[in-house]
């Protein structure tokens, strides 16, 4: 079940391939996420040592979080991956010019994911090319549909 998507990330980047990580997350913060007050928009995955992690992925606060806590909607998040698969993120990244990107948070048998994508930045000529695509793939479909009728 998806909670939020970064539809955004598919207009800026070619995206070659996909991983699914954990999140570190706070109590409060797991149950904002179930009540759909996340924001990956802006978000991105950032390389520490030999570590990701997510920033910039905005958690708004529940008027019913905790008293004690501090919530912060903006924080760094540590995502969860295999050691293997950490390495050869970071192998393409450093080396070949891809990034990372997030590209939804999910659920999975009750824990909340997070999708990031291996892409590298589109240009503005590619931004255009996707569009008229687009634009002709719907205008056959909208032809298909009035030909059966």
């Amino acid at each position: 079940m998806s909670i939020a998507d970064n539809r955004k990330a598919f207009h800026d980047y070619f995206i070659e391939d996909r991983y699914e990580a954990g999140i570190v997350l706070e109590g409060w913060e797991v149950k904002a996420i179930r009540e759909s007050r996340v924001q990956i928009k802006e978000a991105y995955v950032v390389v520490r040592g030999d570590e990701l992690y997510l920033f910039g992925a905005h958690v708004s606060a529940l008027n019913t979080a905790s008293a004690f806590s501090h919530p912060e909607a903006i924080r760094t998040r540590k995502l969860l991956l295999h050691r293997a698969e950490i390495d050869k993120l970071i192998g393409k990244v450093e080396r070949s010019g891809y990034t990372l990107v997030p590209l939804n948070l999910h659920f999975k048998g009750g824990r909340v994911k997070c999708e990031i994508g291996l892409a590298k930045g589109k240009k503005q000529h590619d931004k255009r090319a996707t569009e008229k695509d687009r634009d002709a793939k719907r205008e056959v479909a909208s032809a298909m549909k009035q030909n059966t009728r």
